[in-house]
């Protein structure tokens, strides 16, 4: 259940957020929201806008994507209450993004990198803490086996 809440709230937030952007900043404006520099851009590719114009298509794998981990999860393969969590924010992220690639053909960014090099949005930012919690759980699971092992030899 957790796993299903996590993509929701991570959906709603991404998708609500998107919304507030494209009715109250335009499009290349930039303003500042409690120290966080906002700037509206639209992007029809995908990371560090590359691959521009094919958005559906990422929409399309973002399906494929969610769809692939609801079998596996359905099916049992995936363990642990961490890697449910991660999988949940990558799910979330690639839904939230995916949804703006398939109704508009681009993805609303707006949240301004610390480095001022890159504009992300709450998927994106979901997306990234799926993937650290993911390694944190690989890594959990190395350690504990690797200590199983010694401590049973």
């Amino acid at each position: 259940m957790l796993f299903y809440l996590i993509s929701l709230i991570v959906v709603f937030i991404d998708q609500l957020t998107k919304i507030i952007v494209r009715l109250h900043v335009e499009m290349d404006e930039t303003l500042t929201f409690w120290g966080q520099p906002i700037t509206h851009i639209e992007n029809s590719g995908m990371a560090g806008s590359s691959f521009q114009g094919y958005a559906r298509l990422f929409g399309i794998v973002a399906v494929v994507f969610v769809a692939i981990v609801l079998y596996y999860r359905r099916k049992g393969s995936v363990r642990g209450k961490l890697n449910d969590i991660s999988l949940a924010f990558l799910v979330g992220g690639a839904a939230g993004n995916g949804i703006d690639r398939l109704l508009f053909g681009q993805v609303t960014d707006f949240l301004v990198s610390r480095s001022g090099k890159g504009v992300l949005n709450m998927a994106d930012h979901a997306i990234e803490l799926g993937i650290l919690l993911f390694v944190l759980n690989a890594v959990v699971q190395y350690i504990k086996e690797r200590f199983y092992r010694r401590c049973s030899a």
